[in-house]
């Protein structure tokens, strides 16, 4: 079923990026190794806890309509037992999954990352605005918005602290970064000096070059670079983005947590799927996979919701990631108990 679903994603992914790939020239031993074999491992892990659970609603919905969880059931087989090695099955597939998701998929996203910035898509996209940034110990850098195809940022500042206090400040309609030299062009430039007796000097430069411990990369991420880090890499990420104050750590720490929460949600799911398959009834399988596919999306749903939640509320980025798993547990267990038995 992972397979065929990961079959379908290639497919349209072809169909929406043959133009770049073509235009590119990408050569096409990198198009199906580098790219194509790394998506499908990253979409596979995408998608394994619903296919997963489709797989058993499917597989255990087959046996009650073929009356064989009754038989299991009046032979004195307890309710119990005969969900046993669902959770064994359950088990294998978190652990692997888990390695999946911690170590292979985030090497194959480095790869599949590298092959999109070279072939496919720009290397860098800001979507933030009014972006503050504390490039070493007192020193704090400002771009009202910055333009990755120029290197330019409007409305440049940059403050340094000492001791709480102001000493230096430098506003400048724009700054540029030159990648070959690796050094700030600031232009238009007013810079404002606090004396410790109390004076300020004030005075204006048309343009001056400055090398500042920044580079454009700090101002503009792709969303896909997360993806692409081990544990540690990410973790020291993160707090390298709290210190710098980005106003995007909540998506990033959402991606480490997810990392764990997603494979643990086949648990719940299983408990789910085998409760509501395997009772026979009118409809049969096909009414089972219709309630397997609504709770799938009410699933998806609710995890987007949180998602957002600790995106742009300030909600917790660890519950976030977990809270679905929670709610659905307590759905699974209700169904439990009204399970027949």
């Amino acid at each position: 079923m992972i397979g065929a679903f990961v079959i379908i994603a290639v497919v349209f992914d072809i169909s929406e990026n043959i133009d770049e790939l073509l235009k590119s020239r990408a050569p096409w031993h990198k198009i199906i190794i580098d790219y194509y074999v790394n998506f499908c491992f990253y979409y596979a892990t995408l998608l394994s806890s619903f296919i997963v659970f489709l797989t058993i609603i499917w597989f255990t919905s087959k046996l009650a309509q073929q009356s064989e969880v009754i038989a299991m059931l009046s032979g004195g087989i307890s309710y119990l037992r005969f969900v046993r090695p669902y959770f064994i099955a359950a088990t294998i597939l978190v652990a692997f999954l888990l390695l999946l998701t911690h170590v292979v998929v985030p090497h194959a996203n480095r790869v599949k990352y590298e092959f999109e910035v070279e072939y496919v898509k720009d290397p860098l996209t800001v979507v933030e605005r009014n972006v503050h940034r504390e490039i070493a110990p007192g020193v704090i850098a400002y771009f009202y918005q910055f333009h990755p195809g120029t290197n330019i940022g409007d409305n440049f500042s940059l403050e340094n602290w000492v001791n709480g206090k102001l000493t230096k400040k430098i506003l400048a309609s724009n700054a540029q970064y030159d990648t070959e030299k690796k050094t700030w062009t600031v232009n238009n430039a007013t810079i404002r000096e606090f004396l410790p007796d109390g004076h300020e000097v004030l005075y204006q430069r048309a343009s001056f070059d400055t090398t500042l411990n920044m580079d454009d990369q700090d101002f503009g991420l792709r969303s896909e670079i997360s993806g692409a880090m081990s544990w540690s890499e990410l973790n020291a990420f993160i707090e390298e983005q709290k210190l710098g104050g980005s106003g995007r750590v909540a998506q990033f720490e959402i991606e480490k947590y997810t990392r764990t929460a997603g494979p643990f949600s086949i648990f719940v799911l299983t408990l789910i799927g085998v409760s509501i398959a395997s009772r026979k009834q009118r409809g049969g399988t096909g009414l089972h996979l219709m309630l397997a596919v609504i709770i799938g999306f009410v699933f998806v749903f609710v995890a987007r919701m949180t998602t957002v939640s600790a995106m742009n509320l300030g909600f917790s980025a660890s519950l976030a990631a977990w809270i679905p798993n929670f709610l659905f547990l307590f759905v699974g267990i209700w169904l439990f108990k009204r399970a027949q038995k």
